[in-house]
């Protein structure tokens, strides 16, 4: 035998050795596995058995609960029961167990509204066993979304109306501030409270109804409370002033009342108005959040509970039925107000243990008063006009950013990206990188509502997150992420049931990219096509003419009536209807001035942007209303586009205090000075006004007043013909293009028809675009268009077109 024969006859039988190895070890391996599935099925089987005999021996306890006297073991072996189901088999427990459950929260009723509570009230067995109960029912609420809420509604609320007027009476009749039985009953009446407030759609029972209004009544319009909040208002607190009964009129009776008014405005059953509540409230409220602000590190969990709940009171009532009325013209009736108000909260949440403490649901203290805080925050930005405020303060801003990103909360990061989304300017946005945050983050929670059969993201309607969305949509840098992340097409799926999207589409429809999708997805667009004219929602009507609008990207084309080249109107006004009294003022001193004006006081109707386009072509001169309204306003921003189109002459009017446009109405603007109606008086703002008029139309016309147009409901305007001069644009009849002017350089681009390259050069003169041109001829093709496209999504948030390029580069050649 050589070596070849004897290495490969080794080999052979090392082969066979390694193949009875694997068979031996895929034979272990197949017996641990059989071994693993036995114990499993076995542990399965001895869990089913453990909770059969448990469901036994719960129904035998049960069955003993009114059985004279009753043994305390009776109450520990039920506390046992209880304590072991966690969130895993809290569900199933629930279900198989509901009719025991049922009589075990009645018993505990029964026992409460009793007249011989005192025998019972101070033994520590009795007492675990109510608070073993509550907890059971805080968990229940909480931590288990498979149980209906008709379930937990029907366990939590089996109490009568004559139980609660004797617990009531009970507690009213207790000279023992510290007596457990308001513990307990204030433990019960909290996770009425967290039910309620986290159930909106959970049909009041009439015993609801009545708790509310005996709490409203009797402990919340009393001398006691109001005694309490004057306590409150002292800046140090020593742990004995936080008794039972303290806490109870403060903690629990303002959490109540909040999660009372969150329901019953469906009804009109409230015994006061939302006016009445912060005018009681107002001083003690913004004395105590000032006061405490200050000490927020020494802050017990007592008081923190008891600012948390009133601070959610007071929102309550600012956002009465979902809609700000006067009460924030109550609790701030000066700006610095609100301003001080502002910081007072921005100390409180800027205390990092309370929002690294929040939690998934809104179950302690710590996540109620980031919540509710940032709510009451959130209705000042929406209400008062200190956006400045937000804008300035470095410490504001990175505190609100620092919550939104950390808190474990959705619904205190949402409204912390909502603030931001609100207070900040488009640009700040950007600089502070955190627009892709707000954006992905409302991308994700959309897009779970959407797939999840409840439409919610955990507790949140997909309502309240397109209605948040919708603010945030209007933004450039939101809508360039919504282009880049491919999100539109999961707004168009939405379409059909949520008629808001149509609106932030229309917003989102500003962006170049987003109209590129748009256009290639033909079926929408023939959806559009027909809802246009047919549908009977007059906002989604509005909404589907506006979309289709920015599609038309050529409106200088647009055809024009023959007596529409002698402007039938000097000036057209365009405002946010939220600043009408203004603009009434302003339209009744222009036209006593004799200048005929155009102005949409009734909102118009049918095709508002057809309308929008005739009064633009039919007027000289526009005059552009601007305040954070009008940025916001997707009729407005088409408006002002038109007219930029049409090169009417604009001339804006500062109408919001602290206002600064940023955005695309910066953008639109430029460089033009305007007036400052926030600023100067209205005589003197007038003045200013009527010069800048003067300056752009100086030729001595016959003007006739015209009277306010009585019906805007969209019908041709009465064509006028008055004796005045076009205001011509300055002509580029220089040959020299080093000569132009910035304004000759913008009349030629769009003579060209250009669309981004007017907007991309608008401060440009002549000289500036020969330079331009010298660096496109001799530097690699690769850099100028990166650098150019840089350039284009900061100052017009669109990509650069390298058709319109390269058509702006040939046109330079032919003209130079």
């Amino acid at each position: 035998m050589n070596i070849r024969q004897y290495n490969s006859k080794r080999h052979l039988n090392a082969s066979k050795i390694a193949k009875k190895n694997n068979k031996r070890k895929s034979t272990c391996k197949d017996e641990k596995v059989l071994c693993i599935l036995y114990y499993i099925s076995t542990a399965d089987r001895e869990s089913e058995n453990n909770k059969r005999t448990m469901e036994n021996k719960f129904e035998e306890l049960v069955g003993k609960l009114n059985i004279s006297p009753l043994s305390v073991d009776i109450l520990q072996q039920i506390s046992l029961i209880l304590k072991e189901q966690d969130r895993e088999c809290l569900c199933s427990f629930v279900h198989k167990s509901f009719d025991l459950l049922l009589v075990v929260e009645r018993w505990v009723w029964k026992v409460l509204s009793s007249h011989y509570y005192d025998k019972w009230i101070n033994d520590e067995y009795y007492q675990d066993f109510f608070y073993t109960v509550t907890s059971f029912n805080k968990n229940l609420i909480f931590n288990n979304h498979n149980v209906t809420v008709d379930t937990k509604g029907s366990l939590l609320f089996c109490v009568s109306i004559d139980q609660i007027t004797d617990i009531f009476t009970k507690l009213d009749r207790s000279t023992d501030v510290n007596n457990p039985f308001i513990n307990i009953i204030s433990l019960w009446l909290d996770n009425h409270s967290h039910f309620l407030y986290d159930n909106p759609q959970y049909n009041i029972p009439p015993v609801i109804d009545y708790i509310g209004r005996h709490i409203a009544i009797k402990y919340f319009m009393s001398k006691q409370y109001k005694l309490y909040l004057t306590e409150l208002r002292q800046p140090h607190l020593i742990q004995s002033v936080f008794t039972a009964k303290f806490l109870f009129y403060i903690k629990t009776c303002s959490f109540y009342l909040f999660a009372y008014t969150y329901l019953s405005i469906k009804s009109s059953n409230y015994p006061y108005t939302a006016d009445e509540m912060i005018s009681y409230l107002s001083e003690d409220y913004l004395e105590i959040v000032h006061v405490h602000s200050y000490n927020v590190m020494s802050w017990n969990k007592e008081l923190l509970g008891c600012i948390a709940h009133f601070v959610g009171l007071i929102w309550g009532c600012c956002w009465w039925d979902g809609q700000q009325r006067t009460q924030l013209k109550i609790l701030f009736p000066k700006e610095q107000i609100a301003c001080d108000h502002v910081e007072d909260l921005i100390r409180i949440i800027a205390h990092t243990p309370f929002y690294k403490r929040t939690k998934s649901v809104r179950s302690n203290d710590e996540t109620i008063l980031m919540d509710t805080t940032l709510m009451i925050l959130f209705v000042i930005v929406q209400t008062q006009n200190i956006n400045w405020l937000f804008r300035s303060n470095t410490t504001i801003r990175d505190t609100i950013i620092s919550v939104s990103e950390t808190a474990l909360n959705d619904e205190v990061c949402l409204c912390g990206y909502c603030l931001l989304g609100e207070a900040l300017g488009d640009d700040l946005r950007k600089d502070l990188k955190i627009a892709d945050n707000i954006s992905d983050y409302f991308f994700y929670m959309i897009q779970e509502a959407w797939n999840n059969s409840s439409n919610k993201y955990k507790q949140i309607p997909i309502e309240h997150l397109l209605k948040d969305f919708q603010i945030l949509s209007k933004n450039d840098s939101i809508q360039q992420r919504t282009a880049s992340s491919s999100k539109l097409p999961l707004f168009i799926e939405m379409s059909d049931q949520h008629p808001i999207v149509y609106d932030i589409i229309w917003a989102l429809s500003f962006n170049h990219d987003i109209q590129q999708q748009l256009r290639s997805n033909s079926l929408f667009m023939s959806k559009l096509s027909r809802l246009a004219p047919q549908c009977h929602n007059e906002q989604m009507r509005k909404s589907t003419h506006g979309i289709l609008w920015n599609l038309e990207i050529n409106h200088q084309r647009r055809s024009i009536s023959q007596n529409t080249n002698q402007n039938t109107f000097h000036i057209m006004i365009s405002y946010s209807h939220q600043e009408k009294d203004l603009c009434k003022q302003l339209y009744n001193e222009l036209t006593k001035n004799g200048y005929r004006v155009w102005i949409d006081f009734d909102q118009m109707h049918g095709n508002i942007m057809d309308a929008m386009a005739q009064a633009i072509d039919q007027s000289e001169i526009i005059i552009i209303c601007m305040s954070g309204h009008y940025q916001q306003s997707n009729y407005c921003r088409a408006e002002a586009h038109y007219a930029f189109q049409r090169q009417r002459q604009i001339v804006p009017v500062l109408m919001q205090k602290h206002y600064k446009p940023d955005g695309w109405l910066l953008f639109l603007i430029g460089q033009l000075l305007y007036v400052d109606f926030t600023k100067y008086e209205f005589v003197r703002a007038m003045e200013m006004l009527s010069k800048e008029l003067k300056a752009i139309h100086t030729a001595d016309i016959n003007i006739i007043p015209v009277q306010p147009k009585q019906d805007i409901d969209v019908v041709p305007h009465p064509k006028v013909t008055i004796t005045s001069p076009k205001i011509s644009s300055l002509s580029t009849s220089s040959s020299n293009i080093i000569e132009w002017t910035s304004t000759q350089v913008h009349d030629w681009l769009l003579e060209q028809d250009l669309v981004q390259m007017p907007r991309l050069l608008n401060h440009c003169d002549g000289r500036s675009l020969v330079y331009l041109l010298k660096y496109m001829d001799v530097s690699q093709p690769e850099q100028i268009l990166s650098l150019l496209q840089e350039d284009s999504l900061r100052l017009i948030n669109q990509n650069i077109s390298l058709i319109e390029l390269s058509r702006f580069h040939s046109m330079m050649h032919q003209q130079k």
